[in-house]
């Protein structure tokens, strides 16, 4: 064992839809933000603060489509995955520098879609209730699942 650990796990909401990126040989990116919060209450004031961090989400390939398909700004998701710093060129020719997680895997924990579809379950409908359809629960394939799919492994 080499001694050292590069691993994140995050659960937050996202700030903005998925962003793809498509490439020659097939293969895609997606990246969006997640917001996680911290509350605390300030022993001074007694006032209640909230602290807003931002984070850059990448996900790769059919883990990308899937965010793509699944998921909009507000959505609370879980991930896991490592730190990974790039760097490039500015157009001012400046070196720019980002920090981001790289997703290994996620977990949606719920979606907009969920939280209309209780609201219309609580809201008064016009149909009768043995008429009403109850709202399944929305689970997208796991990240596993997707790397499974990828796989030419006979095992």
């Amino acid at each position: 064992m080499s001694g050292t650990l590069n691993k994140v796990m995050l659960i937050g909401h996202l700030g903005d839809e998925v962003k793809m990126h498509y490439f020659d040989g097939g293969n895609c990116i997606g990246r969006f933000p997640i917001a996680t919060n911290e509350t605390y209450t300030n022993r001074q004031t007694g006032e209640k603060v909230t602290n807003t961090e931002w984070h850059n989400i990448v996900v790769r390939n059919k883990a990308a489509e899937i965010c793509e398909k699944y998921l909009s700004k507000g959505d609370k998701i879980y991930v896991e995955g490592r730190l990974k710093t790039r760097q490039w060129q500015g157009e001012d020719g400046n070196t720019r520098y980002t920090t981001e997680i790289q997703v290994t895997d996620f977990t949606f924990l719920s979606t907009n879609k969920d939280s209309s579809e209780a609201q219309n379950m609580n809201a008064p409908s016009r149909q009768q209730p043995s008429q009403a359809k109850p709202a399944a629960a929305t689970k997208a394939p796991s990240v596993e699942a997707a790397q499974e799919e990828e796989d030419d492994l006979p095992f």
